[in-house]
């Protein structure tokens, strides 16, 4: 009896499952996907630096002072002095170095930085970055970088001055190469308001925004804005904790109607907004094909007139007869465009003209933007 009811019951839970999997779902987003806490970001972080260990691929110290006065420089506080003496070496290279300091980034943690070389080094490969400090936009040491660079590049020459480079060995990169020393001094944990900031600004999403987390957490969120969401913290969250529960409640994000054209490769991309009032559409190509050939003209035997060369020009112009014009019912959704457009049987470039067209004549309910 089990194994009947066992046999019965399978196909319909199959059947069951499949109508659960075709079954339409509406995409949503989570909060954290479409915006950002105001103030939490990462900052940008730029020092000056020397390169040594290079093999012969170094900065020409004659070509660049620079690397010579840096050289100097780190020389004499280490307790040598090199000032006027001649020196030839290119295993070194003055380099700037980069990064970007997380949020919330502690003294003590570690960051990648990015080194790209300022003189005519060849080649950074194999070189070791000394102490750096990386300074930020007011002037003040967040972290010092030091290791071994990695450009992931190849280059080769040979004696008679052939050469082959993959890449870019005059950039690298050192993983983890700096250490935080300073935070920035953003203290989430003291704030009682914040304020949240969409990727992409729009009233209706602000809105929505705003509605769900006051479903959760009554009267702590405000739109400002198409742009800003204010949150209050309530009483029994901090709030780390607060952003914590808001930003993976689900949101449905309003789009505005868009099409993005992008003529030189040809793409065309449309949001699902796109809307089309009711328009007939007649697309024909005109073909104009111009060929010449030569011909030799040769006199009459016996006569005093001279071998010439005539052009023979033939003109054809052929133009698609059989395109009607195709009517494409307004209203419906972008499926229906969509289907509508292809039914003419076009190329994306000549649809590109057709949207153009289509807009011009008002029917199309969507901003086009030509990339």
């Amino acid at each position: 009896m089990q194994n009947l009811l066992a046999r019965l019951i399978a196909p319909l839970a199959a059947t069951l499952a499949l109508g659960g999997l075709a079954s339409p779902v509406l995409a949503q987003s989570r909060i954290k996907d479409i915006a950002s806490v105001e103030g939490v970001r990462t900052n940008q972080l730029v020092g000056y630096g020397l390169v040594v260990g290079l093999n012969g691929t170094g900065d020409s110290l004659r070509n660049c002072p620079f690397t010579r006065q840096s050289l100097e420089g780190m020389t004499e506080r280490l307790g040598v002095n090199i000032r006027g003496a001649t020196a030839n070496s290119k295993n070194m290279a003055a380099i700037m170095v980069t990064a970007d300091l997380p949020a919330f980034a502690t003294p003590g943690s570690r960051i990648d930085v990015s080194v790209s070389s300022m003189c005519d080094a060849k080649s950074l490969l194999g070189g070791t970055l000394l102490v750096t400090g990386l300074q930020g936009a007011d002037g003040q040491v967040y972290a010092v970088a030091q290791g071994s660079i990695q450009t992931g590049s190849v280059s080769a020459s040979g004696a008679s001055g052939s050469s082959v480079t993959r890449g870019v060995p005059t950039a690298g990169r050192i993983a983890s190469g700096a250490t935080v020393e300073r935070e920035t001094g953003f203290e989430l944990s003291n704030m009682n308001e914040v304020r949240l900031n969409l990727r992409n600004p729009d009233f209706t999403t602000a809105q929505r925004v705003a509605g769900v987390i006051n479903a959760s957490f009554p009267g702590s969120a405000l739109a400002e804005s198409g742009t800003v969401v204010a949150l209050r913290s309530p009483g029994q969250l901090g709030m780390a904790g607060f952003i914590s529960r808001i930003e993976n409640l689900p949101i449905t994000v309003d789009t505005p109607a868009k099409v993005i054209i992008d003529e030189v490769n040809g793409v065309i991309v449309m949001g699902d907004a796109v809307r089309i009032s009711r328009v007939a559409i007649a697309q024909g190509n005109l073909t104009i094909s111009v060929d010449e050939q030569p011909l030799v003209s040769q006199p009459a035997p016996f006569s005093r007139g001279q071998t010439a060369v005539v052009p023979s020009t033939q003109v054809r112009i052929e133009e698609d007869l059989g395109t009607e014009m195709r009517l494409i019912d307004g209203g419906g959704n972008l499926s229906t465009l969509v289907h509508g457009l292809n039914t003419l049987g076009v190329s994306p470039r000549d649809m590109i003209s057709i949207l153009q067209a289509i807009k011009a004549a008002g029917a199309l309910q969507a901003d086009i933007q030509v990339m």
